[in-house]
């Protein structure tokens, strides 16, 4: 088959390869413009870097669905495959390959619709997660379901160990779908739209850390904004994120630090928090054993 790639990120760098590595024929990958970063310097993006590395022909477009029917149509493909693009394809685009378009989404659809599922599967303290191929919809995320492939979340994984993961669980599901689709035995099945559930871009302001919420919700809050945007408090008016704790059921005053038998604990609305990891504002991170050389710890009111 020719396909043609369409990715960003470095979660859509194993779909990339995978299509690459089935023996289709990769025409040309579509990635999102150059930006300029840190004083006008260019950056590409991870997914041009690796394109450019594999010999593979580059088209970027600011609006593809506005500025890509024509080259995209030139190209004679038979598929197109979308990983974390970042623009949603026109109902033009989409219908250009004569097999369709088909996605790679990080999460078990119809649930985590929309931006950051693999992140909100950890916040909202789920077992399990994994990876869905389907037909790439004009309603983001919507299109019928061709493969998915489940694993369990482990207990105390972050969204960027999972991110990880399913990257390259999403690459492994893709061959498999690429080779349903050329045999010609692809079959897709509509999703449940009863079921469906849309999560929401994350920001900053989500990682300020309510301690009136129960400890375990609260680990999962931590462990799903990290690395980004990461959890945060308040430690005499300067931030303080917190990247690793353990929820534990030790009582305490909501926000309020002790320090006993070798821990930092901080109060929950049910139970605590141990610390575990901390970067204070202006600071590098650092194990809370280290952190607590320079400062009194002990008492201190968090938020």
């Amino acid at each position: 088959m020719r396909i043609v790639f369409f990715g960003t990120p470095d979660f859509a760098l194993e779909s990339l390869r995978a299509c690459v590595e089935s023996g289709h024929e990769v025409v040309a990958v579509v990635t999102q413009p150059d930006r300029e970063r840190d004083r006008r310097k260019v950056t590409y993006s991870p997914v041009k870097q690796l394109a450019l590395e594999l010999g593979l022909k580059v088209l970027q477009y600011e609006k593809v669905s506005r500025e890509g029917v024509e080259e995209l149509g030139a190209l004679k493909a038979d598929l197109f495959v979308t990983c974390a693009f970042g623009q949603i394809l026109s109902q033009k685009i989409l219908d250009i390959p004569p097999l369709g378009t088909i996605n790679v989404h990080g999460s078990l659809l119809p649930k985590y619709r929309g931006s950051a599922p693999i992140q909100w599967a950890i916040i909202n303290g789920d077992e399990i997660t994994g990876i869905t191929i389907m037909r790439t919809a004009l309603k983001v995320d919507s299109g019928d379901i061709l493969i998915q492939e489940s694993t369990p979340i482990g207990k105390e994984e972050t969204a960027g160990e999972l991110f990880d993961r399913l990257a390259v669980m999403g690459g492994e599901l893709l061959k498999k779908a690429l080779a349903l689709i050329s045999s010609g035995k692809a079959v897709y099945t509509p999703q449940e739209e009863e079921k469906a559930v849309h999560c929401r871009m994350l920001g900053k302001s989500d990682g300020l850390l309510d301690f009136s919420l129960g400890a375990k919700q609260l680990d999962c809050l931590i462990r799903g904004l990290t690395p980004w945007p990461s959890a945060f408090t308040k430690l005499e008016g300067k931030t303080l994120k917190i990247l690793k704790a353990a929820p534990c059921g030790r009582k305490g005053v909501p926000g309020c630090v002790t320090v006993e038998s070798g821990g930092v604990y901080v109060g929950c609305g049910s139970g605590s928090l141990q610390l575990l990891e901390v970067q204070l504002e202006g600071g590098k991170k650092m194990d809370i054993s280290a952190f607590m050389l320079g400062h009194k710890f002990n008492g201190v009111k968090l938020g």
